[in-house]
């Protein structure tokens, strides 16, 4: 009996040392992997710095070639200002376009256009200013009947009609194999579209509105001067009879 519980005894240490040998061998396994994993991770972090490193300077080189290739523009003024003349204006304003065109303008289009051709595409965005220009307005050009202000507007008129140079562009171009395109050919462009962004505005009927608008605006005004009935009127007032003493 003794036997058999001496017997059980050592199995038991033999089994334990067993587990212990295992778990010690586990432990060792697992930090030979994870110092093996840190120092295959030092040379790829190092290669990538070194990558990044060697990449600055072709960045660099890039955008030197970018601004030679499309450098920017440098405008310097000339200091001195010459100021022709000053004139006081007293005109009511009192409509606003905005009208978009897209004018084509080329030459050398005929025969050998593929060598000497050049041709462009424009879209001008212009503004139009319309109004009544109160400064023509004359004395004789007001009158009052009966406690009605009668008055006699000057004729309306396009005050500006231009150009958005931040809103116009050359869309497309295309010049012959052997011409390096004329270099007038944009301002041209240019004043073409003032003309035809002008001409849409007359015939959508600026002036008419402008007319309304001043005489809306007008008829405000001399109201709250304390003309309760305002009549505008056109053509040469018809002067009133006169009685006789």
């Amino acid at each position: 009996m003794e036997n058999n519980n001496r017997g059980s005894c050592l199995a038991w240490l033999i089994g334990l040392g067993a587990l212990a040998i295992l778990g010690w061998f586990a432990y060792s396994t697992v930090s030979a992997l994870q110092q093996t994993a840190d120092s295959m991770a030092q040379p790829v972090n190092s290669l990538g710095t070194q990558v990044a490193q060697a990449l600055q300077p072709v960045g660099a080189l890039s955008t030197q070639v970018s601004e030679v290739l499309h450098p920017t523009p440098t405008v310097m003024p000339d200091p001195v200002t010459i100021i022709h003349s000053v004139r006081s204006l007293a005109r009511l304003e009192t409509v606003q376009y905005t009208v978009e065109k897209v004018v084509t303008a080329e030459e050398g289009q005929k025969g050998l256009s593929f060598l000497f051709g050049d041709r462009l595409l424009f879209v001008a965005h212009g503004v139009v200013i319309a109004g009544v220009d109160l400064a023509k307005l004359q004395p004789q050009d007001l009158w009052v009947e009966n406690g009605v202000l009668y008055v006699r507007l000057p004729e309306p008129e396009v005050f500006v009609a231009t150009l958005d140079n931040q809103k116009s562009y050359v869309y497309d171009r295309e010049t012959g194999l052997l011409t390096h395109g004329d270099i007038q050919l944009e301002t041209a462009a240019r004043q073409v579209a003032e003309r035809e962004i002008l001409q849409a505005a007359l015939d959508d009927g600026i002036l008419d509105v402008a007319k309304r608008n001043a005489e809306a605006y007008l008829t405000i005004l001399f109201r709250d001067l304390g003309f309760h009935e305002v009549l505008f009127v056109e053509g040469t007032p018809v002067p009133t009879a006169q009685p006789t003493p």
